[in-house]
């Protein structure tokens, strides 16, 4: 992989960062968390969630994947025998996710940070939603289960028969792509240790598309150029 370029990002949580300092994920969630409180405040809105196995090696100033969304672990403090997480989270990144949704008890999907050397067992996901699709079809099909998303098109243009996409921080295999919508295929485990358990027809879920498609797109698009 080639070094990343100098500059800047801006994560979900306000905090500037470099481009060296980049921080990625796997989409393999660690543990179904809960939101304990969402509530706006004078700078942002106050995320809090309560966790115990993410908790455990968490600092102030870790990340951590929020059903997929790149969040900065603001303060940490103890509520037996979990561990209550807080983030600040920008209007701009609730209103481009189902955070805009969330009620206190609402389960999320958690994943800490990729650190150097750590096994990669989903794809490159880099906590940077793109947008929300719309479940349309969630049923048992045998002793599997069949997700159905509806995604604007701006997102169903990177969708591609057996690629990846992360749903709500999931790194999934699209199993079917239609004009409107795609199509996965879900086993029990993941069904019974992620927020999908709690998913319904007609919730929204946070979307990322996969990165390798988007530079793509970009370097093609660069080089077509006079």
């Amino acid at each position: 992989m080639a070094p990343p370029r100098r500059g800047f990002a801006l994560d979900s949580a306000r905090r500037p960062r470099k481009m060296s300092d980049r921080i990625m994920f796997t989409g393999i969630v660690e543990e179904k968390g809960r939101i304990e409180a969402i509530r706006p405040k004078p700078a942002a809105i106050e995320l809090i969630v309560r966790s115990r196995i993410c908790a455990r090696q968490l600092k102030a100033g870790d990340s951590v994947a929020v059903n997929g969304c790149c969040l900065t672990v603001e303060k940490i403090s103890v509520r037996a025998p979990d561990k209550l997480l807080q983030f600040a989270l920008l209007a701009e990144s609730c209103k481009r996710t189902n955070f805009q949704f969330a009620v206190r008890g609402s389960g999320v999907n958690l994943e800490r940070a990729l650190r150097v050397g750590d096994r990669l067992g989903g794809h490159f996901v880099a906590g940077h939603i793109d947008g929300l699709g719309k479940i349309t079809r969630w049923e048992q099909v045998g002793k599997d289960y069949v997700l159905e998303i509806s995604a604007p098109p701006d997102i169903m243009r990177y969708i591609v028969f057996k690629g990846s996409v992360a749903v709500d921080g999931i790194s999934l295999t699209v199993a079917a792509v239609r004009r409107k919508s795609f199509e996965i295929w879900i086993i029990p485990h993941t069904r019974q240790v992620t927020a999908l358990q709690e998913r319904k027809v007609g919730d929204a879920v946070n979307l990322e598309t996969d990165l390798v498609g988007k530079y793509v797109e970009r370097f093609v698009a660069v080089g077509s150029r006079p």
